[in-house]
């Protein structure tokens, strides 16, 4: 009779084996689509996952805390742990293994052996991993329809926060794109309220969701173990960008308001232009007293400026205030904990933009398509995009197709012959500024791409009407010159009626509107 930690022992060890080879194997399939590596990508992850679990039951086997496995050991070698013989552990083992029976025998239908129950535990893993593993049933991973399948990233929902935010200003959804990816070009005093906190949280979640679906063979826990390193370094060297004055201070802050940082203030009059709300507030983080106009708020926070708390007279402090010693230090260590985390967060999120640069990128160029495109073409473009779809979903069964020259795929699903590849120059790069530097590939596409949505942004960003006359130019500035051309020219050839419209007088003569009206205010015609 078997031991029951031995044989789940081997069984572990046979279940990591198992897992390495087919995460090896799937690993050597390269994949046909973006689609296909994300499915890859997410088996493989799986698999990993699976192989750290039942490690770590390994392990805890291994380290044999109870003592369990050096008996049963010894048991099988003829000794237990009271030194007994062969012959009297067999005799003991038999015993038991009587009284399991006879167990069994009240209810026979209730029973399975230990070692049976595990054979089976190991038959139900392996068939649950097959069918987990397997292509024909790929791992279920929830994207929104705006992300479309991890390619772009849906922002809609963050950028309502922000232009609904006191801490930013009303922008086109185009432009956030540029402007989340960079929360250190914010204004510091805008950072030190409650509702950037819950945003830089909500942002930072969504961007580490999105990662991890996407790339899930990447290992984000070491990426932060990293940034909060190099963070931490330089924060305590004072070098973080737009945390300068904190990090040198080094979580001391020179007793001042929680919410208001007086260095952007120069005068009590502009002091006054925050409201009374903040300076009320700003001064009861301080012990202060709250009351009177705005200026009188203004004037006494702005004593604390040049004055430490502890050297300001009694009469400006609150009744029952814990006095200055505590108002003022006390609250400016919690206060700079409080920032350090907003800016261990922002370099989290920079960072994650770094990794992210071209999903960032792509949703842009997609937010701009759309913008350019009308509803006939977006309507047209959804429809080839559910076909793709369908065309991939029914060759995922069929063979990854030879293709090392990386060459384009005919109408066939296959590779186009070399000689085609040349003929049509799909080799030659063809670039457009007025595209943003763009690449083209082939003449055919670098002709086509000038009555495209890309193209067509670019000449409306210029303010040039994207006509025939600027086939074939790409720079900026060649397009530049040629439309301040053509207006002089058309300003050139514009008809003038008091030259070119004609009168004619009593004997025939031809005159234009100029001369003849001269004329007849002289009394000669």
């Amino acid at each position: 009779m078997s031991s029951t930690l031995l044989e789940m022992t081997r069984a572990g060890h046979e279940e990591v084996e198992r897992l390495e080879r087919l995460i090896v194997k799937d690993l050597q399939n390269e994949p046909a689509s973006g689609k296909d590596r994300l499915f890859q990508s997410h088996r493989v992850r799986n698999m990993i996952d699976q192989v750290t679990a039942t490690t770590l039951k390994l392990v805890e086997i291994y380290e044999d805390k109870d003592s369990a496995r050096k008996d049963e050991i010894a048991a099988l070698g003829g000794q237990t742990a009271t030194g007994t013989n062969v012959f009297s552990a067999f005799y003991d083992r038999l015993k038991e293994w009587k009284k399991t029976k006879a167990k069994a025998i009240v209810n026979r239908s209730k029973f399975v052996s230990t070692i049976d129950a595990i054979r089976l535990h190991v038959l139900l893993m392996l068939m649950k991993s097959m069918r987990r593993y397997s292509k024909e049933e790929p791992p279920r991973i929830e994207f929104t329809g705006e992300e479309a399948f991890g390619r772009y990233l849906d922002m809609h929902e963050l950028y309502n926060e922000y232009i609904n935010s006191k801490f930013a200003e009303p922008i086109e959804y185009s432009a956030y794109l540029d402007v989340f990816s960079q929360p250190h070009k914010i204004a510091r005093k805008l950072k030190m309220t409650r509702q950037y906190g819950e945003y830089l949280e909500k942002l930072l979640e969504h961007l580490v969701y999105f990662f991890e679906r996407t790339e899930p063979l990447q290992d984000l826990d070491r990426i932060f173990s990293k940034v909060t390193t190099d963070f931490e370094e330089q924060w305590a060297d004072g070098k973080v960008q737009e945390w300068e004055r904190e990090g040198k201070e080094n979580g001391h802050i020179s007793a001042q308001p929680a919410v208001i940082d007086l260095d952007y203030y120069s005068t009590v009059e502009e002091l006054m232009e925050v409201g009374p709300e903040r300076l009320k507030e700003a001064l009861a983080a301080l012990g202060l007293k709250t009351g009177g106009t705005v200026q009188q708020r203004a004037e006494r926070l702005f004593l604390t400026k040049h004055t430490p708390l502890e050297r300001l007279d009694r009469k400006h402090f609150a009744k029952g205030s814990r006095g200055p010693e505590q108002n003022g230090v006390a609250a400016a260590p919690q206060q700079a904990e409080s920032l350090k985390e907003i800016a261990l967060m922002e370099a989290k999120i920079i960072k994650l933009c770094d990794l992210l640069h071209e999903t960032i990128v792509r949703t842009k160029e997609n937010v701009e398509k759309k913008q350019a495109l009308t509803y006939e073409e977006m309507e047209a473009e959804r429809e080839e995009e559910e076909i793709q779809a369908d065309t991939e979903s029914d060759d995922d069964d069929e063979q990854q197709i030879y293709n090392p020259l990386k060459l384009p795929m005919g109408w066939d699903g296959k590779p186009i012959p070399y000689w085609l590849y040349k003929l049509h120059g799909l080799g030659q790069e063809f670039k457009c500024e007025i595209c943003g530097n763009h690449s083209y590939w082939g003449r055919r596409a670098y002709e086509r791409h000038f009555k495209e949505w890309r193209h067509q942004h670019g000449m409306r960003c210029l303010g040039i009407p994207n006509t025939k006359n600027f086939n074939e130019i790409t720079s900026i500035e060649e397009a530049k010159e040629l439309w301040e051309g053509i207006q002089e020219r058309q300003g050139v050839n514009k008809w003038r009626p008091d030259l070119e419209e004609e009168y004619e007088d009593k004997e025939g003569n031809i005159y234009n509107k100029k001369t003849y009206t001269d004329l007849q205010r002289q009394g000669l015609i």
